[in-house]
């Protein structure tokens, strides 16, 4: 009576895995996976916390590389080094050498938000404007992340360890990049070409009313 009843139940239970086996290979043929785990977005809707006037005129845009190429000695006082013997230990033992690729780009505006009455004056028959221009300014450094980023780097045996016991930071990196591109920005024709460009701008809009615009220093 046991065998009969135990023969039962596994006939049962094989009849279940036969249909199981069934099930899954009609769903995989039909293109319906019923192991196929569905990814969940619960983000919540976008909110519009504030919107803000801009009376900047962005006249230009430069793009920028840089190559970092950072040594740092203090890395060698980090892995425990006294500092006397910190300046003797070769690279290999304790150093860090970081080379890291900055990209990104520069806005270059005028802001039209300090016009005063005596920036921009018409002439008594209204044919002509004279307009005195605020100075340019440059944004800061926009870099992108998928194009900036540490290329290769240098470590001695014991910033090996460091490295693996901790994760490495590497804002320091973006914060010298931005301040390298910002420096050569400012060194750049670019606020020069976003002057012109305002002046092309002004230039046309008042020459389609056909009236001439003269530029003061």
């Amino acid at each position: 009576m046991i065998v009969a009843k135990l023969f039962k139940f596994f006939a049962v239970l094989a009849t279940a895995f036969v249909l199981v086996l069934g099930g899954i290979a009609f769903a995989n043929v039909s293109g319906f996976n019923l192991f196929q785990l569905g990814a969940k977005d619960r983000s919540h809707p976008v909110l519009l916390q504030s919107i803000q006037d801009v009376s900047q005129y962005h006249a230009a845009v430069g793009n920028f590389d840089v190559l970092v190429d950072f040594e740092d000695p203090a890395s060698k006082i980090e892995a425990g080094l006294p500092g006397v013997i910190a300046g003797q230990v070769p690279d290999f033992i304790a150093g860090r050498r970081t080379i890291f690729v900055g990209a990104g780009t520069v806005n270059a505006y005028v802001d039209f938000s300090g016009f005063v009455e005596n920036d921009l004056t018409y002439s008594d028959d209204g044919k002509s404007v004279s307009v005195r221009l605020p100075e340019t300014k440059l944004d800061k450094p926009n870099l992108d992340q998928e194009r900036s980023g540490v290329v290769s780097q240098e470590l001695g045996v014991l910033d090996r360890i460091n490295d693996a016991l901790a994760v490495p930071d590497q804002a320091k990196f973006y914060k010298m990049a931005e301040e390298k591109i910002a420096a050569g920005a400012e060194e750049s024709e670019l606020k020069k070409r976003a002057t012109e460009n305002t002046k092309a701008m002004l230039t046309g809009m008042f020459g389609s009313m056909e009236i001439q615009v003269i530029f003061r220093d």
